[in-house]
């Protein structure tokens, strides 16, 4: 057994099989400790407005169909569907400075690419089952959020009852702009959020139209995972997502938020 000698294994013997085990765990962990890194792979991490510091990302979670207009242009009834989440992966962010317009590459595989304009919410910290009235003491800050998907690729996989992370996991999908702290802008609930292309509005609603409030789905997320400092929570879409082509601008709006502008250009 790798990381423990005879002598350590007769002396542990004694102690019965759940000493043992916990002994190659020790052992094992400071193997792992002691080990040169093959290889380091970089942290993605978003600026704070107003601070020299930056917000690392541990994990991005989205929810599905959070506005019922939306979940209506979808296919889903809004009454009756309970909410659901889906991942992105940590280096899927693509970070969009405040006053900027940053290029955007169209993705491969796909002929129908949709944007989707969101609210973020940003975790300093986490845990189990966080109660709903205790979910926002939880939220370091809030973005202006693109969940852009390939959604060609998305409703293929619906319609073959499998997983579709291709039409929504992939890179530069998770297009976000400066975190504004919380304890400046409030706890953002209600207020005008949309997204224009080419100067013409597509998407256009306001955040009070959430079925969900961030609140609730951190409470809601806390029960499946162990939330933690570095999570990153996609609040959900209003209706008229649609398409963009190379060279098609999008400038997104979030009242109380810096806005975020990019534009889509041919890798």
């Amino acid at each position: 057994m790798k990381g423990m000698d005879r002598r350590t294994l007769v002396a542990a013997g004694a102690l019965g099989l759940g000493s043992i085990a916990a002994t190659m765990r020790a052992a094992n962990g400071a193997e792992a400790k002691g080990g040169d890194m093959l290889f380091t792979v970089a942290q993605p991490t978003v600026p704070i407005l107003g601070s020299t510091k930056v917000f690392p990302v541990r994990r991005i979670y989205c929810i599905g169909r959070n506005y019922a207009a939306h979940a209506r242009e979808m296919g889903s009834d809004p009454n009756r569907e309970p909410p659901f989440y889906f991942q992105k992966p940590t280096d899927a962010v693509q970070f969009v400075p405040e006053g900027k317009v940053v290029d955007h590459p169209y993705p491969s595989l796909t002929k129908n690419y949709h944007h989707e304009v969101e609210l973020v919410a940003f975790l300093k910290s986490g845990g189990k089952d966080i109660p709903v009235e205790k979910a926002l003491e939880h939220v370091v800050g809030y973005a202006v959020g693109l969940d852009m998907t390939r959604r060609d690729l998305q409703n293929d996989m619906k319609a073959q009852q499998k997983p579709w992370e291709i039409g929504k996991a992939f890179d530069y999908s998770a297009v976000m702009g400066p975190i504004h702290p919380a304890e400046k802008v409030g706890h953002i609930a209600k207020g005008k959020i949309s997204v224009a292309v080419n100067g013409k509005v597509i998407q256009d609603a306001d955040l009070d139209q959430m079925i969900w409030s961030v609140a609730e789905q951190i409470a809601q997320l806390s029960k499946a995972f162990e939330l933690k400092a570095g999570d990153v929570i996609y609040s959900g879409t209003p209706e008229d997502v649609g398409p963009v082509v190379v060279g098609d601008t999008m400038l997104c709006k979030i009242a109380g938020l810096a806005d975020m502008s990019v534009k889509v250009v041919k890798t």
